[in-house]
């Protein structure tokens, strides 16, 4: 069955090309570009992905994204934007976004972020399961904080633990150090970022003895984790 997405847009010209091109690799595409229609659209379709432009007619995405996370918690949202400024990017994260990409972009780049939410959706319902998730040759207990290798146990600080999970549900995809930042230390200045810099070592050296396994640092982007 085609993974159901619906998607608010009032850049009609632009939305035609991307709902054409996400129909053209499978996906089922319901466009609006009404603020207003969005969430009627929501129930009844009830799709896997949202995928919310913030500037729109009578109703913006941040007011439409609230008003789905009142009926759907864990229901993956990806917001597309024109502004650059870090506060519209951490009020996305905050409204229950898990995504966020900024215009222009390429239809790769979505297709990408819409496979990755979707990974991240199971990815946290073992989380959230209390199991085990299985990262290479380790075991990662995420609520107990644990990383395990064969008999050998390394007990995580709760910010290394939330580091490898975001790292991990993000896997073979780049995030960003701004991202991480505002997810996790709530602002990006030098301190938290020198700090990022001494927990992705650690990490590093707790998945060694897995080589497949490896932290790519993206030299002016971010981070990539590579898990094959």
């Amino acid at each position: 069955m085609a993974t159901k997405i619906l998607y608010a847009e009032d850049e009609l010209f632009l939305g035609k090309i991307v709902k054409e091109s996400l129909e053209s690799r499978g996906y089922e595409v319901t466009m609006e570009a009404d603020g207003n229609k969005v969430l009627s659209h929501f129930t009844q379709l009830q799709p896997q992905v949202c995928v919310l432009d913030i500037m729109l007619p009578n109703k913006d995405g941040f007011a439409i994204a609230e008003e789905i996370r009142n009926i759907n918690k864990s229901i993956p949202i990806i917001f597309l934007t024109a502004k650059t400024q870090t506060e519209d990017l951490v009020k996305g994260f905050r409204m229950g976004g898990n995504d966020y990409i900024r215009k222009p972009f390429s239809m790769e780049e979505l297709i990408v972020r819409i496979e990755n939410v979707l990974n991240q959706k199971t990815d946290k319902s073992a989380y959230e399961s209390n199991q085990p998730v299985k990262i290479g040759s380790y075991h990662f207990h995420s609520h107990q904080q644990l990383l395990k290798y064969e008999s050998e146990e390394k007990k995580l600080s709760f910010r290394e633990s939330e580091l490898l999970k975001l790292l991990y549900v993000n896997r073979d995809t780049i995030i960003s150090r701004k991202e991480i930042l505002m997810l996790l230390w709530g602002n990006d200045n030098f301190f938290n970022s020198r700090n990022l810099d001494v927990y992705i070592t650690k990490l590093r050296s707790y998945l060694k003895l897995d080589e497949t396994l490896q932290i790519i640092t993206v030299k002016g982007v971010g981070y990539r984790f590579i898990t094959n």
